[in-house]
């Protein structure tokens, strides 16, 4: 009965995620990596953002596909707000610099108001222990082209100028839609700016 027992608790620790996303009060890790703005490649660092004010960070699976492109469609919305309050916000992906020139340039989705980064070798989101799931072979995305990379889990993190992660959440374990969590966001933006 002790052996059974002991094989359940290995089983279930086996199960338990090798990788958990990094806390509140966690260091973030700089990065800097390929980024678009309004159709426009550039280098985006992280160390030089934070020198501005406080960073939102959020990882997305991909754009064109319909919880991506809301979240992107509402930061653009909510740009001035964030700008108002000094935060940058940059979007990541393992889409290829390629699509997010077209995708930061979509006056449905970015507008050209805000950058997203290219992590398609998943580097960044490793570094914030983010997950990145393979895609089926076939998938299209809302436009009917191909999705050819793999979907970093949604997580979005507001890092501080001290570079110390502020806030992180998921959809996955806080039940936050994807405009929950830009909204979210710019409410702990809001109250570092009132502090």
């Amino acid at each position: 009965m002790k052996h059974v027992f002991l094989g359940l608790v290995f089983s279930a620790l086996a199960a338990l995620p090798v990788l958990a996303a990094l806390k509140v009060a966690d260091q973030a890790p700089d990065f800097s990596a390929k980024a678009s703005l309004a159709g426009k490649e550039f280098s985006f660092s992280l160390p030089d953002a934070l020198k501005k004010g406080p960073v939102v960070v959020y990882f997305y699976p991909s754009a064109y596909t319909r919880g991506c492109d809301l979240e992107a469609h509402t930061f653009a919305q909510e740009k001035e707000k964030f700008d108002a309050a000094g935060a940058t916000i940059i979007g990541v992906s393992a889409d290829s610099i390629a699509r997010l020139n077209v995708f930061s340039a979509d006056p449905e989705f970015c507008a050209g108001k805000f950058p997203v980064a290219s992590d398609a070798d998943k580097k960044i989101a490793a570094s914030y222990n983010l997950a990145a799931s393979a895609v089926k072979a076939g998938a299209k995305d809302v436009r009917g082209a191909d999705i050819d990379h793999d979907f970093i889990e949604r997580v979005t993190f507001v890092i501080g100028k001290d570079h110390k992660i502020v806030a992180a959440f998921s959809s996955a374990d806080d039940k936050l839609s994807p405009d929950q969590h830009v909204q979210k966001a710019l409410e702990i933006v809001q109250q570092l700016a009132s502090k």
